[in-house]
């Protein structure tokens, strides 16, 4: 597995979980472990399961989530088929979880490395857009988010893109992954108020839900990285 070289095409996959107020810490944390050990799977390019840092902006109360990346769609169908996929689903998340909500889209040339650094902060936006926005708002809004990176050094690598599985996304079809060197970074960038807003107002009217969030890459891996 090269933490350097990404593919023409990288598969960004996110899930967000929201874990029962009465799951026990223990089975928590189980969930978390046994969801992570799937880095070691061969379809996987990076995984990496962990609390959410803080939400930003979400109408739904996530606590989760779950980051991974693959080389080709048919790799992650390979990764969602597997036993020991399914078997982690079945026994570590589904007890303990009480809403699930994926999301899928292809990163085109993916710059930086494949594996985000333990211990960066990601940003994470997934917009759902209203139902009376024309068909070119979506090529509009892809292209004011995919110029973000430009406009905020402290962004060391952004993808974006349109989602292709829309059956858990609950109506979520643009999503954008933002790297950060820590969460300093973020909070960098959220003091720019004024910059911040003007690159929102570009697409506000198009936008009926948002949902935003941060969390930290996990420090400690699998022995097979």
């Amino acid at each position: 597995m090269s933490t350097t070289a990404a593919p023409p095409e990288t598969i960004e996959h996110i899930v967000l979980f929201k874990v029962k107020e009465s799951a026990e810490p223990s089975r928590v944390q189980s969930m978390l472990s046994s969801l992570n050990a799937l880095v070691s799977l061969d379809p996987v390019l990076h995984l990496s399961a962990a609390p959410i840092h803080r939400l930003k902006s979400s109408p739904f109360p996530f606590t989760h989530l779950l980051h991974s990346r693959y080389a080709s769609k048919d790799d992650l169908k390979a990764y969602a088929v597997h036993p020991s996929h399914v078997t982690t689903v079945k026994e570590c998340v589904l007890p303990v979880c009480e809403d699930v909500m994926a999301v899928d889209w292809i990163a085109q040339d993916l710059q930086g490395p494949i594996v985000p650094p333990p211990g960066s902060a990601v940003r994470l936006s997934f917009l759902k857009l209203k139902e009376s926005s024309a068909a070119e708002a979506k090529g509009e809004i892809l292209g004011v988010i995919g110029e973000v990176k430009d406009k905020f050094e402290e962004i060391q690598q952004l993808t974006v893109g349109e989602n292709f599985s829309p059956e858990r996304a609950k109506g979520y079809s643009i999503a954008s992954l933002a790297v950060f060197p820590g969460v300093g970074e973020i909070d960098s960038v959220d003091a720019k108020g004024e910059m911040v807003n003007s690159e929102k107002d570009k697409v506000r009217e198009h936008l009926e839900s948002v949902i935003v969030l941060d969390y930290v890459v996990p420090s400690s891996q699998p022995a097979s990285l």
